[in-house]
């Protein structure tokens, strides 16, 4: 394979992104990340299209494609950081692709095939755990909260439906033919689901855990409910507050800054929207502890959960991977089973429903990616600057390859303490 060098562009500063702009030397690794591509090339039927025109393999017309500007950079990445290496050189421009999406969903399709048998015990050799600062402790969290939802709220405004809502839309129709005009209803669809399992309504005591910047809150209190919601995010907790006074609804919902280990008091409902995922595996149990000991006698807990298949959970948990390092330290995404197990391992919560959403979450994604990559120039105006612009549309990619290829999935969970069915 012919590989060509070229300077790192200005703009990866290596004061902020300093594995960004360092490229390791690492020839074996390379070496055997050289012949991955061709494997994964050939098994997905990618193009993969070298400096000069050149392409590494031959590939059928429409195949996606991934175009590298700087092969050897790319290849000491991945071979010495896998895809961690992977992610940071697409933040330092070493790669691009025509359709980000489309390539991730054909490398995101059985991921387990790209590597061959016996491969994955030399990955453990070199794979990292999640640094000890990041784990999710009462004393941490906060921090990790910080580092992604306290980026700007008018960060987030740019590419967000004006529900301000950064979880999974409901549609009607989730195909891709769907208008973003649709957007809006398509989340309160979502949030009036998980109220209605929950059975919010007149006279409801309702606790939300995560108030994102409060929707769910004021959706709630306008059916009657009295609402207390909790968040570690000081930009979503001022920003909910003031949209929440602006609804009139000041006496309804109180807003707290507040982890779940420290909740108190006694709730009919509990409703908490994607909110798992940053919790972290080793403090589930105590997550639905807290569930089990806020709510009241007869009361239902409804939760929307990013899942993965349960194999595939067990397989990544405990490995630091780009998502975590770059854009939500501490999290790990749960499956349906480890939900179901840990609240029956724990408490007296029971799951007693669990509806699938995936394809709603591809498309709730992609209308989040078009419109981040259309306003480019208004999130450079915040102050982000080009690696970080890079990180986030490979992040919300990545995200919505992960839905459209069923590596990911969303759930509705309705947990009770009395078997509802």
């Amino acid at each position: 394979m012919t590989t060509t060098t070229a300077p790192l562009p200005p703009a990866v500063d290596p004061a902020r992104w300093p594995d960004v702009a360092r490229v390791p030397h690492a020839p074996l690794r390379a070496a055997a990340a050289g012949w991955l591509l061709r494997r994964a090339a050939a098994r997905r039927g990618l193009r993969v299209e070298l400096p000069g025109g050149q392409t590494l393999l031959a590939a059928p017309p429409g195949a996606p494609v991934l175009r590298l500007h700087r092969p050897r950079a790319f290849l000491h990445r991945v071979g010495a950081g896998g895809l961690i290496g992977f992610g940071e050189s697409y933040q330092a421009g070493d790669w691009d692709s025509p359709d980000l999406a489309g390539l991730l969903t054909a490398l995101a399709a059985r991921p387990e095939t790209l590597v061959p048998p016996g491969a994955g015990l030399l990955r453990r050799l070199y794979v990292r755990r999640p640094p000890a600062a990041e784990l999710s402790t009462a004393d941490n969290a906060q921090h990790n909260i910080h580092r992604h939802y306290d980026l700007s709220n008018e960060l987030f405004a740019l590419f967000l439906d004006p529900t301000m809502s950064y979880s999974s839309a409901v549609f009607s129709d989730p195909s891709p033919a769907t208008r973003r005009a649709d957007l809006v209803p398509a989340q309160h669809r979502k949030i009036d689901r998980l109220l209605d399992l929950a059975r919010v309504g007149p006279g409801t005591r309702l606790l939300e855990i995560g108030t994102g910047w409060g929707e769910l809150a004021l959706r709630a209190a306008a059916r009657g409910a009295e609402v207390t919601t909790l968040t570690l995010s000081a930009e979503q907790l001022a920003l909910a507050r003031r949209r929440i006074a602006d609804a009139g609804q000041s006496a309804r919902v109180d807003v707290r800054l507040c982890d779940y280990r420290q909740a108190r008091g006694s709730y009919d409902a509990i409703v908490s929207c994607e909110m798992i995922e940053a919790v972290g595996r080793p403090f589930w149990p105590a997550y639905f502890t807290a569930l089990d000991g806020l709510l009241a006698p007869g009361g239902r807990v409804a939760l929307q959960a990013i899942t993965m298949p349960h194999d595939r959970m067990l397989a990544s948990s405990g490995t630091y991977t780009w998502i975590l390092k770059y854009v939500f330290p501490g999290g790990q995404i749960p499956s349906l089973r480890a939900i179901a197990d840990t609240a029956a391992a724990h408490t007296r919560l029971r799951v007693d429903s669990a509806d699938a959403y995936g394809p709603h979450y591809a498309e709730t994604l992609r209308l989040w990616r078009e419109r981040f990559t259309a306003e480019a120039g208004q999130v450079a105006a915040l102050g982000f600057d080009r690696v970080f612009r890079r990180m986030w549309e490979l992040y919300l990619a990545y995200s919505e390859a992960g839905f459209r290829s069923g590596y990911l999935n969303v759930h509705q969970v309705l947990l009770s303490r009395d078997g509802l069915r």
